[in-house]
């Protein structure tokens, strides 16, 4: 017979999947649907940066503290980490419908990429290009994941959490340190 916790544990997942096929279909179509902003937001690559690097650092104090068996202060660590991530998707996607794309590389900012301009890039674009595409595809990956292994963790099934966590935790990481790494990359070619 299923208990509560088990019973909350199957609607949190259902929801998350339902989250997780709602964020991709953003993040999809984000692109392809096109807002004027009332306010500049071209401020916001840089605070994507940050946000990213400081989920880095929470990511790691969480992993500390939880080596130490200090469960509080690493459960508190994980909701500022999830919270963060969250922010960083709302203004992510708020940033990608009202901006056009910067591509690597485009020093005259007119969205198309000369063969002068692709041979100025030179490797750096061929370095930015495979840890960008390692950084998105992880990251969409991975975030169904981190929904699970919290929700894992929230009904008290502590080791079906840790032997999740175990995977996700690092991947997580390497997607919210590679973020910064790709805004530094890209920086000079922001408008």
């Amino acid at each position: 017979m299923e208990n509560a916790q088990t019973r909350q544990a199957a609607l949190l997942t259902r929801i998350a999947w339902a989250v997780t096929v709602v964020v991709l279909g953003l993040v999809v179509f984000m692109n392809r649907v096109s807002f004027e902003s009332p306010v500049d937001l071209g401020f916001l690559p840089g605070f994507h940066a940050v946000v990213n690097a400081l989920t880095a650092i929470v990511l790691i104090y969480a992993y500390i503290k939880i080596r130490g068996k200090q469960v509080a202060a690493h459960k508190r660590a994980i909701y500022v980490a999830v919270g963060l991530s969250v922010v960083f998707l709302l203004s992510y996607v708020a940033y990608h419908m009202t901006n056009d794309p910067t591509i690597y590389g485009d020093l005259d900012h007119d969205g198309l990429l000369s063969e002068a301009e692709r041979t100025a890039a030179g490797s750096g674009r061929t370095v930015y290009l495979i840890i960008l595409l390692t950084h998105i595809a992880l990251a969409a990956g991975i975030f169904p994941f981190i929904l699970f292994t919290f929700i894992r963790a929230y009904t008290g099934q502590f080791e079906r959490h840790r032997k999740m966590a175990k995977w996700v935790w690092p991947i997580w990481l390497y997607v919210a340190v590679t973020g910064p790494v790709v805004y530094l990359m890209l920086e000079p070619y922001y408008p």
